[in-house]
């Protein structure tokens, strides 16, 4: 809802802020919905960067690239050298994938730093009563893509051991024997860590990123907040403030998207390694 609202409060503007656009899922009764300004907003990003990616691959030059190009073959050459510290085989799936979590992160990331009432107002024109812009201040998003990459840690780390080899792994480490029966005493225990750390991994992958770009989200709503509320007093020092802050969370935005991404990969590798 944009400064326009009328008589509404500061908590009335914060808290409509804070609402997603929800679709009951009638299968649920009621109890379960969907996050529909979520789903939109992660999807229109993520085709946005297929295409701006996809554009400069169909038009890349083997002589001078221009700047769009020079940025993309800059930005393989960093994600796949990260992705070359981490994992030391090959990279034909570890690649496009950090590329694809890096850069969609970031897209979905820097919707945070546009004007609070820049989307909402523009969803509000069209119908929406409710309307969030940014994807990963919605923990049921970093859940999902968290949830995402512990399926395929569990896939990879079983094609590349076989099943039986991964959970003999599982079984077996981190706590190690060689006779049968500290074997037999330490699985348990061994049980034990392999299913913490299966829950950690997802667990903190999503809170890490949520809790980031959701506590910068906040800020600029009480910002914004101050400024709709108190314009004759606020309105100087928020455009000020609104101003410094951008500047502090594209450099959040960035570590957080480098992170996850850093983070999936390793976790991916790490599962393919046999002891």
């Amino acid at each position: 809802m944009s400064a326009e609202s009328g008589g509404e409060s500061f908590t009335d503007y914060i808290q409509h802020h804070l609402t997603f656009w929800k679709a009951p899922l009638a299968q649920t009764g009621g109890l379960a919905s969907l996050h529909v300004d979520t789903l939109i907003m992660s999807c229109v990003l993520g085709f946005l960067f297929l295409f701006w990616f996809g554009w400069f691959a169909r038009r890349a030059t083997s002589g001078v690239p221009g700047k769009g190009q020079a940025f993309v073959e800059l930005a393989l050459e960093f994600v796949d050298g990260q992705v070359k510290d981490a994992w030391h085989g090959s990279r034909t799936f570890l690649g496009p994938l950090a590329l694809t979590i890096f850069f969609w992160i970031l897209f979905m990331n820097f919707m945070d730093v546009l004007p609070v009432d820049l989307i909402p107002a523009a969803a509000h024109a069209a119908g929406a009563t409710h309307f969030r812009p940014v994807p990963t201040a919605d923990v049921n998003m970093t859940f999902a893509m968290s949830l995402s990459v512990l399926i395929l840690t569990l896939f990879y780390g079983m094609k590349a051991k076989g099943v039986g080899g991964y959970f003999k792994g599982a079984v077996s480490h981190p706590f190690a024997a060689k006779n049968i029966f500290m074997k037999v005493l330490l699985a348990p225990f061994n049980v034990l860590m392999f299913l913490i750390e299966m829950v950690t991994q997802p667990v903190s992958l999503a809170l890490r990123l949520f809790g980031n770009i959701f506590a910068g989200d906040l800020l600029f709503m009480l910002i914004a907040g101050l400024m709709t509320q108190f314009l004759s007093f606020w309105y100087p020092l928020g455009i000020v403030g609104y101003v410094a802050w951008s500047f502090v969370e594209l450099l959040i935005i960035l570590i957080q998207a480098f992170i996850f991404m850093y983070l999936a990969v390793t976790y991916i590798a790490m599962a393919q390694q046999h002891h």
